[in-house]
């Protein structure tokens, strides 16, 4: 059923882009036939701005102004030129239910876009001009995220079956929107930003350890590893953590995953995960887990330069005050490390150490698929418990809570007075996870 909902919805899509576009490109002719300079409106969008104002429009998906395209200026002539051929490549793939990525769509007229980053800001154009997201185009682009875990999901009618190897590496699904029927008995999601670092847990067998997932972008991550983490923070209700290095780049993917991109600030509500915390790397974690110094590199003029800018931007202020001052406090001590720095001692240690040190208490409530009851696995008392059940409105009647926890390397069980009830439903034999929270170090 949802699968065939998804379908409809894009069906649905599709026609009324092509009534767009048809309605566009109508406009257009009519206003050159009839002796007119045609004018072409688009709404400007920003993630951030230098202005410290709490009623800025910035990553609200709300429009902060208009730019005006005429063909009276040769620079928006060509930017118009671009934009039409691209818009018809577009037209061709919704009528004939196809897709196609960036790349294809340049080498359609190389001579012509020159570069990439031409057609890149045509893509940016027609989505602001039709009010879409690009995946409502049919234009892709590949994946470069990874993902491992506890999870499982199809994308059309692919499994990805991580569950049943937690620590092997699945690539982050191209068709996000195609992705439907996803159980997971995780306790929370945690980002990481480089692939070694993702090859490093999974080595450890830090999943199976920490029962989570574990998604990479490699680097700054693509829209695809975006929409995804997107869609598993609002389907899974889990809590998010970024593991990041600890330099001016490593805190800019930070920023990306929770605030967007300026590039893509149109499509910021789609893209944008609000609900992730910063796990580490901090300039602080250099002292407390005694890094060496030769680890310690000095930050260069360019890093100083985008740490000043990054300063500037309007919801650091706003939204997390203390990501700015560790920004900060990197910029006075003048000194970057790797998260790889971390291991110096030993291999393992960041799996072992490092991360373990960051969360604790970690626990997720979720409803066992075969007795139907609800269940609680990790370390946690009944009052943090209610608060969490509150917090996701599903807290009622109750009977029992049992805590499964391990203490010197035993199980435990204990029984509560209060009981909880969940409006929760069994989707699998897996279980369906409720909600889960933990006390970390994380901001």
């Amino acid at each position: 059923m949802e699968g065939k909902r998804k379908r409809c919805d894009s069906q649905s899509k599709h026609v009324e882009l092509l009534r767009k576009i048809k309605d566009f490109t109508r406009a257009l002719v009519d206003d050159l036939r009839n002796g007119r300079s045609p004018v072409i409106l688009l709404d400007r969008f920003r993630n951030h701005c230098t202005a410290f104002d709490s009623n800025c429009y910035c990553g609200s998906g709300l429009s902060c102004g208009k730019e005006v395209l005429t063909l009276c200026r040769e620079s928006h002539v060509r930017r118009v030129d671009v934009m039409l051929r691209v818009l018809l490549i577009i037209q061709q793939l919704l009528q004939e239910n196809k897709h196609s990525s960036k790349r294809d769509i340049y080498y359609m007229h190389p001579s012509v876009f020159m570069d990439q980053s031409t057609v890149d800001r045509a893509i940016n154009d027609i989505c602001v001009l039709m009010e879409c997201s690009r995946h409502n185009l049919n234009v892709v682009s590949a994946s470069n995220g990874l993902v491992m875990g506890w999870i499982r999901f199809f994308e059309d009618e692919r499994i990805f079956d991580c569950i049943s190897s937690p620590n092997t590496a699945h690539p982050v699904p191209v068709l996000v929107e195609e992705v439907k029927d996803i159980i997971s008995v995780a306790h929370f999601i945690l980002v990481v930003e480089k692939e070694s670092v993702f090859q490093r847990l999974a080595n450890d067998q830090f999943c199976n350890a920490s029962r989570c997932i574990i998604i990479t972008g490699r680097g700054y991550p693509d829209i695809p590893t975006r929409r995804f983490l997107r869609l598993l923070v609002e389907h899974l209700h889990l809590p998010v953590y970024c593991l990041v290095d600890c330099d001016p780049y490593g805190f800019d993917i930070l920023t990306t995953y929770r605030f967007g991109s300026m590039q893509m600030a149109y499509d910021t509500k789609y893209l944008r995960v609000p609900e992730i915390r910063w796990l580490g790397a901090f300039p602080s974690d250099s002292e407390r887990f005694s890094v060496p110094k030769h680890c310690l590199l000095p930050l260069t003029t360019e890093d100083k330069r985008k740490i000043e800018a990054m300063l500037c931007r309007c919801y650091l202020q706003r939204e997390v005050p203390q990501w700015r001052l560790e920004l900060e406090l990197m910029l006075e001590k003048g000194v970057k490390f790797e998260i790889e720095a971390l291991s110096v001692h030993t291999l393992s240690f960041l799996s072992e150490s490092y991360l373990p040190s960051k969360f604790q208490g970690v626990y997720s409530i979720t409803i066992d698929g075969e007795e139907g009851t609800l269940k609680v696995t990790g370390r946690v008392n009944p009052s943090s418990l209610l608060g969490v059940l509150e917090k996701y409105e599903r807290h009622g009647e109750l009977k029992f809570i049992r805590v499964f926890s391990t203490s010197d390397g035993a199980a435990t069980t204990s029984s509560y007075g209060n009981a909880i009830s969940s409006g929760a439903t069994v989707s699998s034999s897996y279980g369906t996870v409720l909600a889960s929270a933990a006390t970390t170090t994380a901001i």
